[in-house]
């Protein structure tokens, strides 16, 4: 097993493990919203046992209300600074999933199978976005073109808790994604 290997590998191993997050500027590369009729929130940094692993931008509408995050349609920016298979990104997406409620086993490897099939593999410097639709699934995004959804309400919403929910594993990451930014006055 490689170094590159070991050190993804390390990357995927528990929630729990020590991770610190950092707002990056104030200044993204592109304020241009993925959702229309939206604005950005926040955004932060994830840092996994010193490795960077990316960074996250999250739109909201107006009136968004994060302990109702939900209810509002929303969009997800990772810009990844590492490489991850679709398949390690499915699985531990549904690890912390299962962070939220429980998941029937037969009902969680559905989902994963249904994510892994959503999601492209993800190289450093991929964008990958991810549109939530109350009531309705998920559309992920990748270079301006749709790379795959899930169309199952409970999934969506389990899965964008992955970074909203008040019992995600990453608190100061959720804070950092739903404070919002104040815009410079003229």
């Amino acid at each position: 097993m490689t170094i590159k290997r070991i050190a993804a590998s390390a990357l995927l191993v528990s929630a729990t493990a020590v991770f610190s997050i950092y707002s990056y500027g104030n200044t993204p590369e592109s304020a241009e919203s993925p959702l229309p009729g939206t604005r950005l929130a926040g955004q932060g940094l994830l840092r996994y046992f010193g490795f960077e692993v990316y960074r996250a931008r999250l739109w909201v509408p107006p009136g968004f209300e994060a302990d109702n995050f939900a209810a509002h349609p929303l969009a997800l920016e990772l810009a990844y600074l590492r490489d991850f298979s679709a398949e390690a990104i499915a699985r531990r997406s549904l690890q912390e999933m299962q962070r939220q409620e429980s998941i029937a086993p037969a009902q969680a490897e559905r989902w994963q199978q249904a994510l892994q099939a959503a999601l492209p593999d993800v190289k450093k410097g991929d964008r990958l976005t991810g549109v939530y639709r109350p009531g309705a699934g998920a559309v992920f995004w990748m270079d301006g073109r749709v790379v795959g959804e899930v169309a199952d309400a409970q999934f969506a919403r389990l899965f964008f808790g992955i970074w909203l929910s008040p019992r995600t594993s990453e608190p100061a990451l959720r804070q950092a994604l739903i404070t919002s930014r104040k815009e410079p006055t003229p």
